[in-house]
């Protein structure tokens, strides 16, 4: 019996490495975006604390008739811990305005650390109510994540 080898169906070996090469490419861009929106979930937490924050800074606005003097302790600072993702802290501030939010823990946080700290904050201008979001990583303040501004008008 011959066998004819135009008959045979089948992949070549050429053809099965492409497609591997292709599956393994998008894996990991899957995989990148996925870490990616992950990470960003766990921004929900900051944004809950930084919402503390706000109203706790706009009593001490309506008490005092100004932001100067606030201080971290003021509006409910806190570092690393193993319950929570950020360390909170009150950054900037003028009579007007002030800055605050958390840093992404790299040590010393809840697991897992973040591999690049980054600065999720919000501008408060409690005289006018205006609150806007920025985000900047660690070290590259030209640089926004998660789609927002790296910084605002009160720096």
């Amino acid at each position: 019996m011959i066998i004819n080898m135009k008959e045979k169906k089948g992949f070549t070996l050429l053809e099965l490495i492409v497609v591997i090469i292709i599956v393994g490419i998008l894996a990991t861009v899957g995989l990148a975006t996925y870490t990616n929106q992950i990470e960003y979930s766990r921004t929900a937490e900051v944004r809950a604390k930084a919402s503390t924050m706000r109203k706790l800074a706009y009593e001490y606005y309506l008490k005092n008739g100004t932001l100067d003097g606030i201080r971290s302790s003021d509006v409910g600072g806190q570092s690393c811990s193993s319950t929570t993702y950020y360390e909170y802290s009150l950054w900037t501030r003028t009579s007007s305005c002030v800055l605050f939010g958390g840093f992404r823990c790299s040590s010393g946080g809840k697991t897992p650390q973040a591999p690049v700290r980054y600065y999720y904050y919000m501008e408060y201008h409690p005289n006018t109510g205006k609150a806007n979001w920025y985000c900047y990583y660690s070290g590259d303040k030209n640089t926004g994540c998660f789609g927002l501004s790296p910084y605002g008008e009160c720096n």
